[in-house]
């Protein structure tokens, strides 16, 4: 970076991290530090429950997600809208009359404590490993922009961060998050016009629309009824809305968000906008990494977007990495004439296509040869929007969309950490005099989640591994609260061996690849209700 880019992503991030500890001054009580005395605004809520979504892996692993994949990452997205119509008429009346601090707290009350603590054990395993591979992605940056080791980088960005969600709480948490989603959705939009600017002369973004359109990257709804399949139109409405369902309903990262509201009404605003825009706001995140394909398909790109992984390869196969490097710099001149002379109409369609396979035939044999020296990190996914910000945008906006990155990073990880510290503190009580502060929680999280994003480089595109993580976890835990409101005689030894049973069976589900991982959620979810049901159903014949 320059140093006006260092400028910029310094004094944004101090002046995050002190507005934070400044505006969560004086929250020591529980009730404040852990719910804001629910007192918070819709929009306050609305803009929380999105920026704990929107992490850095949002903005930093969509784009290179649709840039490998294409845009069909964008129906897993489509069933959230009537999952907050569903939470808006069951769960957030019965949460807030409740008065609970945690959604599982409900749980004993409808059931017994063993429930509750099973549920909230699920919860704080599948968030703490989550929340891991979350300080991995803006680590990604930091490692990337010094050239710092990654694992010491991974300690930097978790400390850092842990410094006003430890001090401030829920308010600190909820303040930071308004201002830094304004600040990182600006960006965005942002960076799209510099994309537009540096496209080669005469090229637009509807040429480089057109062109990421040719290379099946605008694939944004597939109809064909696949299990296997991960991204389709049936996995996005009938998978997408369970899971949406169990982690805006029963995660105590998105509960403990929308019940900080002033009341009912505060809280059902925020979740319904949050279903209107997030569909939205997701396919332009997405777009990006599209028109990264039409913009690098008319200028110059790395055979491998994550430089430190191509200097080992180069170290370790140099004559190899130096075949395959001639071959991509070749085909890559032939694609970039090619696509220009589609543009101007002086070539078919056809023949940019073929073009297009052979360059990433080339791709893959570079892929292939870094998993062949043992690499965990093959996938370059989450470098593809990095190396845009590096090379395209001018001094200062280089800056600011790495800090912009930071701060997505910051919001929805210090919102898990609260969220975890919440749940931790509430629902397992201690007599050790040191546990009896949520704060003394919220530090041993961030502690536990910087351990775990040391072995997040082996997981691939983070923007999938992060769902297909929570989709091991959210199908038993959402049943356990569909069971709670709707099958009314079940009690709690009925429901507590159903979801034992029912998270065996989605782990079996994952580990034999026996079906995509978003329909888990609705398997996990209706396995819970109907073993429930039979469990009492039979309990009761017996007797």
């Amino acid at each position: 970076m320059t140093w006006l880019d260092s400028v910029v992503f310094v004094l944004l991030l101090v002046a995050i991290l002190a507005y934070g500890v400044y505006s969560g001054r004086n929250q020591r009580a529980n009730d404040a530090y852990l719910l804001a005395d629910r007192s918070l605004p819709w929009w306050s809520v609305l803009l929380g429950v999105m920026a704990t979504q929107a992490s850095a892996i949002t903005f930093l692993s969509a784009p290179g997600q649709a840039y490998t994949d294409g845009m069909r990452f964008v129906q897993y997205y489509f069933g959230l809208p009537l999952a907050m119509v569903v939470i808006s008429v069951v769960f957030i009346p019965i949460f807030r009359s409740q008065k609970v601090y945690t959604a599982y707290e409900y749980l004993e009350k409808r059931f017994d404590r063993r429930t509750r603590t099973l549920s909230s054990v699920l919860f704080l395993l599948s968030r703490g490993l989550s929340t891991g591979i979350s300080i991995y992605a803006p680590s990604i940056i930091v490692s990337t922009i010094l050239g710092w080791n990654i694992y010491l980088t991974n300690v930097l960005v978790g400390g850092l961060l842990m410094v006003y969600t430890w001090r401030g709480g829920a308010k600190a948490v909820a303040n930071t998050q308004t201002v830094m989603f304004l600040i990182i959705m600006s960006s965005m939009a942002a960076s799209v016009y510099f994309l537009q600017s540096t496209l080669p002369q005469g090229a637009t973004l509807s040429d480089a629309l057109e062109l990421a359109r040719l290379s099946g990257t605008m694939n944004v709804i597939v109809t064909t009824f696949d299990v296997n399949d991960k991204y389709t139109l049936w996995s996005g409405l009938v998978g997408g809305f369970f899971l949406a369902l169990s982690y805006f309903g029963t995660d105590q990262s998105q509960v403990g968000r929308w019940i900080t509201g002033k009341g009912v009404r505060e809280s059902r605003i925020g979740m319904l906008l949050n279903g209107v825009v997030k569909v939205p706001m997701q396919f332009g995140i997405l777009l990006i990494g599209a028109l990264l394909v039409g913009y690098y398909s008319l200028l110059p790109a790395p055979v491998f977007f994550n430089p430190r992984v191509v200097e080992r390869v180069e170290k370790l196969s140099p004559e190899q990495t130096s075949q395959l490097q001639q071959q991509w710099l070749d085909m890559n001149t032939e694609l970039h004439a090619t696509a220009t002379s589609v543009i101007d109409g002086t070539s078919s369609v056809e023949s940019f296509q073929d073009v297009r396979q052979r360059v990433q035939a080339v791709r893959g044999s570079f892929q292939d040869l870094v998993k062949a020296n043992g690499i965990a990190e093959s996938n370059d996914a989450n470098y593809v929007f990095l190396h845009f910000v590096r090379t395209a945008l001018p001094a200062g906006m280089v800056g600011l969309i790495f800090a912009v990155i930071m701060m997505a990073s910051w919001g929805s990880i210090s919102a898990a950490l609260h969220s975890l510290a919440t749940a931790s503190f509430v629902d397992f009580p201690s007599t050790i005099p040191l546990l009896q502060k949520p704060s003394t929680h919220t530090l041993l999280w961030g502690l536990f989640s910087i351990a775990v994003s040391m072995a997040a480089a082996r997981m691939g595109s983070l923007i999938e591994a992060v769902n297909v993580l929570g989709s091991l976890f959210y199908g038993p835990m959402l049943g356990i609260f569909l069971t709670a409101f709707f099958v009314k005689k079940a009690n709690g030894n009925a429901v507590f061996y159903a979801t034992l049973i029912a998270e065996a069976l989605v782990i079996t589900l994952w580990m034999t690849d026996a079906i995509s991982f978003l329909w888990l959620n609705a398997i996990g979810a209706i396995a819970v209700m109907f073993l429930a049901w039979v469990w009492r159903t039979t309990a009761r014949t017996d007797s």
